[in-house]
């Protein structure tokens, strides 16, 4: 799954986070959003090992993932792009006063679910590449978690190895209702085809029988 975990904040309360997997990704986020320099608008992205935390604050609202380092920025700061917008166009105001995990309960799902898309649908990625990359997220540097973690807060990230076997289980899943709609179409195809030849043979007893009884009148 290139993307593992999600969160939405407004300065550093957490409005409301989502986990693919067990990972202390929530701890090392909080950091970042407390250590994250000024108010203004920004994209940004911090590598720690094989794993990057991708930030977008608009607003004063903050929106924080972290991918795969395979996943690159353009599908990331999309998703980032797509959680702002349900974000704000669900809660309107109430974000500005919004205790912490206020909307965790309701936007947990949308976040395990648009993770779920741009992790794993080829459709999002072709959409993302129609849309053309957003032009501020082209000159987005890379930079270690270093740079806005001192040396001796960072902790060290832990990711739980079967992250890799929920992706198949997600790829799992698909495949499976993509062939239970094939045998459901399958099976229509056929009851259709029997009730056609049921009739078939309805009318042709029936013509068989009606022709019977009008022979004899014909005889007489």
């Amino acid at each position: 799954m290139a993307i593992l975990y999600a969160l939405v904040a407004r300065g550093s309360v957490v409005l409301a986070e989502f986990s693919g997997t067990a990972t202390n990704a929530s701890t090392i986020s909080r950091q970042i959003l407390e250590k994250i320099p000024g108010d203004s608008d920004t994209h940004v992205s911090y590598s720690q090992d094989r794993y990057i935390f991708h930030v977008k604050r608009t607003d004063g609202l903050t929106v924080l993932c972290m991918a795969d380092e395979t996943a690159a920025r353009r599908m990331p700061f999309a998703f980032l792009e797509d959680i702002h917008q349900r974000f704000v166009r669900t809660y309107g105001r109430a974000v500005h006063s919004a205790q912490a995990y206020g909307m965790n309960d309701e936007f947990s799902r949308v976040l395990s679910q648009q993770m779920e898309y741009y992790s794993n649908d080829p459709n999002a990625d072709r959409i993302n590449r129609l849309k053309g990359e957003m032009s501020q997220v082209r000159n987005v540097m890379i930079e270690n978690i270093d740079k806005v973690l001192d040396r001796g807060d960072r902790l060290e990230l832990l990711v739980d190895k079967t992250a890799n076997m929920q992706d198949n289980t997600f790829r799992f899943r698909k495949q499976a209702r993509r062939f239970r709609t094939s045998v459901w179409w399958k099976n229509v195809k056929l009851t259709v085809a029997l009730i056609f030849l049921v009739l078939v043979v309805i009318y042709v007893v029936l013509a068989f029988v009606c022709h019977g009884l009008a022979l004899p009148s014909c005889l007489k």
